[in-house]
């Protein structure tokens, strides 16, 4: 069984577009929340998001849209992405190279890729509106693989020659932590010797402004308080998207290439609710048994534990669930792990949160810091006994705790143990 590294990083967020601008405004606790043009029609309740900056991918024709200079698209890779996928083309640039990967590292039996994203609603009902209008004839012969759930790794599987495992997880928000977890056991069990795991979401008004819907987006207007998690005046997620790339290896290929990892996954677990479609248990079950079998595959004591990167949305019910569960597995051995939520920087990702957060707490490891959960005013009383960090602490966790849950109880928990090399 071969221990699995983080190796890699690449990331498109709302917080920055490479991993030492998502260090710094991780460390200093700055957010990407901003009052969204597409929101300002009065009949629109919901006023703020956290889109990506530096990209502008709003025509429905992807040759008009413009993305920093450093990278350089080719016009048919262009005409079969929808803007997730050109986010998580560029992240995969960068986590190439992050990894210093050589071509044929990336282009082999032994290397697979696993994505999680929710399709391109906009496009999607571009082609579809288009072929009722004008003629199925009339449509893109890419509409659909630029535009459905599963694109994502649709096209990073063929532009970067992936010959390995590759498929997509749809588990709402769980996804992209469910597809890290699903690539560790690849890795361990000797199936590949490395992995990408790809997290993206459009981010953009068809994407975020269907949660309204669902009563469950902050209807406060002020990008500064409108995502704060574990407050007792939360009302909602704040929208983002984006992509984030990590880079998984074996043992064995860590030692060939002579690389310093990130950080070891140590283990996973997951476990499901049985319990609504929409809304997590209200005891937080099924995330304290998603808990209890990631430390068991890790092989690590609650106690043990220095920091959890908590799923806190910002939703009064999402909250107060997910802290009764970390009570259910800590309490017991009087473990009180430091507890933050970087959804207080970045806003909510969907598919993507997973993968970004993990990406956030390997970057944390290695440089030596672990994140407080901004914008509290006042903590829900009800959440008042757990240890959350509301300022950024100057010091390394040994042993970090992703959590991320999704529609239908879905629920993943993600163990990242700290290398010697990176201390």
């Amino acid at each position: 069984m071969s221990k699995v590294f983080l190796t890699g990083l690449g990331f498109i967020t709302s917080i920055g577009n490479d991993t030492p601008s998502v260090a710094d405004n991780l460390r200093h606790l700055r957010h990407g929340v901003v009052k969204y043009p597409p929101f300002a029609d009065e009949k629109i309740p919901v006023k703020v998001a956290a889109p990506v900056k530096g990209f502008d991918t709003e025509s429905l024709d992807p040759e008009d849209w413009t993305y920093p200079s450093r990278y350089r698209v080719r016009r048919e890779i262009l005409r079969s992405m929808g803007p997730h996928g050109l986010y998580s083309y560029c992240a995969m640039l960068q986590a190439i190279e992050d990894a210093g990967l050589a071509p044929e590292d990336i282009s082999n039996p032994n290397t697979g890729l696993f994505g999680a994203s929710a399709g391109s609603p906009n496009l999607l009902t571009h082609y579809v509106r288009k072929m009722h209008e004008q003629g199925v004839m009339r449509c893109s012969p890419l509409g659909i693989v630029a535009s459905i759930s599963g694109t994502v790794q649709f096209n990073l599987v063929a532009h970067f020659k992936i010959q390995g495992a590759s498929t997509g997880f749809a588990s709402a928000c769980a996804s992209s932590s469910h597809a890290a977890g699903y690539a560790y056991d690849e890795i361990m069990l000797g199936r590949q010797d490395r992995m990408f795991v790809v997290g993206a979401e459009d981010g953009n008004v068809e994407t975020i402004l269907p949660f309204a819907g669902m009563r469950a987006l902050s209807l406060n207007p002020d990008p500064n308080t409108a995502s704060r998690p574990f407050d007792r005046g939360r009302d909602g997620f704040v929208g983002t998207g984006g992509a984030t790339v990590l880079v998984l290896e074996s043992e064995a290929e860590v030692a060939r290439r002579g690389v310093v990892p990130y950080c070891e996954v140590a283990g996973w677990g997951q476990a499901s609710d049985g319990h609504n479609v929409a809304i997590s248990h209200p005891e937080g079950t099924g995330l304290a048994r998603a808990l209890e079998r990631a430390l068991k595959c890790a092989k690590a004591d609650p106690t043990s534990v220095d920091y959890i990167n908590a799923h806190a949305t910002s939703t009064p019910i999402g909250d107060i669930s997910e802290g009764k569960a970390i009570r259910t597995v800590f309490n017991p051995s009087g473990a009180r792990p430091g507890i933050s939520s970087t959804k207080a920087l970045t806003g909510h990702g969907l598919s993507l949160a997973g993968a970004m957060e993990t990406g956030f707490c390997a970057v944390a490891m290695r440089e030596g810091f672990t994140p407080g959960s901004a914008h509290i005013t006042a903590v829900d009383p009800a959440l008042a006994d757990l240890n959350i960090l509301r300022e950024t602490v100057d010091e390394r966790p040994k042993i970090v705790i992703n959590n991320s849950s999704g529609f239908g109880g879905a629920n993943v928990a993600l163990v990242l143990r700290a290398v010697p090399s990176a201390n």
